[in-house]
């Protein structure tokens, strides 16, 4: 069953497309991850299913309601982490949690929930104080202060260090475990492909690719292929000897491999060309190299997309 439906859904700023006609669906339980350069639409998508924007054309469901007109009924239902998260400079996050709590109605044990997120030892330091992890943890204990079945995280470990990032990563985990669902923006591709179920890719206000990610890599990369150091020698010899796909930029020798048989073909061949070369590997496009084709190296989005 679907947590999530959304079906042609598009929104204008001005003259800029931000989002459009995209179409998705979200299960219960899982983590969907939605990728894409900066003003690709992946927050504007996010901010209609939270409610904080209508969008205008399409559908757009969560747990079944329409976000924009039945705001105040799901948003007791949901989580929501913003981009770059903020709060009051001297509350400290065990304070915070109870002030959320008095929010919602809702009774809740504010070290429990501290520790749920890994964030206990840090519950009686103000807020201007923590590190821009814990700062990131009291956000996703604030999140879950109603004991929401569905998570929005809008990029929650932008511009954290690699160890406050992976304990956000723990924290997901969590999440995942407890069997809530997660929708998960991200900059960071490999931030999605240990996390998420299943990935959308989106460019310029479409979804460009989803699945996951093996699916991804499987339907959109080049397949495996051997590296090597080396320089045009080999690359010549490799095109006049055997009936290998072959490339080269002058310093490295690629060869695309169909089969096993082909690279036993390339290795017997690089070994009788006599020609120099050094540091042979082999390996297939990994989700960041799908990417990057898919969407272009530079990110080059209109201004004023989200």
């Amino acid at each position: 069953m679907s947590a999530i439906e959304v079906s042609g859904l598009k929104k204008k700023y001005g003259s800029l497309q931000a989002v459009d006609g995209i179409s998705f669906s979200v299960k219960k339980g899982e983590v969907f991850s939605l990728l894409g350069p900066n003003g690709a639409g992946k927050t504007t998508t996010i901010e209609i299913l939270e409610g904080l924007r209508d969008k205008d054309e399409g559908t757009a469901s969560v747990l079944g309601l329409d976000p924009w007109k039945s705001g105040y009924d799901l948003h007791k239902q949901i989580g929501v982490i913003p981009q770059g998260f903020k709060f009051l400079d001297y509350p400290t996050p065990k304070e915070a949690v109870n002030y959320y709590a008095t929010l919602f109605g809702t009774k809740v044990d504010a070290d429990q929930m501290l520790k749920r997120v890994i964030l206990d030892e840090a519950k009686n330091i103000w807020f201007q104080n923590l590190s821009g992890g814990q700062k990131q943890k009291l956000g996703m204990a604030l999140s879950l202060v109603n004991d929401p079945q569905v998570v929005f995280l809008d990029e929650p470990t932008t511009g954290l260090d690699p160890q406050a990032r992976r304990a956000v990563w723990e924290v997901i985990r969590k999440l995942k475990a407890e069997g809530r669902t997660v929708m998960l923006t991200t900059h960071y591709l490999e931030e999605a492909e240990v996390l998420a179920d299943r990935v959308a890719i989106m460019n310029h206000g479409k979804i460009v690719a989803m699945g996951t990610t093996d699916e991804i890599e499987s339907k959109y990369g080049s397949g495996q292929r051997m590296v090597v150091k080396a320089k045009d020698d080999l690359l010549r010899y490799l095109k006049e000897n055997t009936k290998l796909e072959v490339d080269g930029d002058g310093s490295t020798v690629t060869v695309f491999l169909r089969d096993k048989n082909d690279a036993m073909v390339a290795l017997g061949a690089i070994e009788e060309s006599g020609a120099g070369w050094d540091d042979l590997t082999v390996r297939k496009d990994r989700l960041e190299d799908v990417f990057l084709r898919l969407v272009g190296e530079t990110g080059d989005e209109e201004a004023g997309a989200r």
